[in-house]
């Protein structure tokens, strides 16, 4: 499989284009100076996780903690 690419123009003109193709595998997109950029899809990281409802407080939750490192 041979890698896309797109001039900065054609990206801009539908940038929807590159991106949903980035999802799946590394683009590049050239500038009319020549400079190449790739473009790849993030992993999402692994700390990024949905909050919780509930009604600890910040005293009930370090007091957890310290429980936690005595033993």
């Amino acid at each position: 499989m041979t890698m896309k690419r797109f001039s900065d123009s054609e990206a801009c003109q539908d940038l929807s284009k590159p991106l949903s193709i980035a999802e799946k595998e590394e683009i590049e997109i050239r500038r009319k100076d020549g400079i190449v950029f790739s473009l790849v899809l993030k992993p999402e990281s692994p700390f990024n996780v949905a909050g919780i409802k509930t009604k600890a407080t910040a005293r009930d939750i370090l007091d957890a903690v310290r429980d936690s490192r005595k033993s």
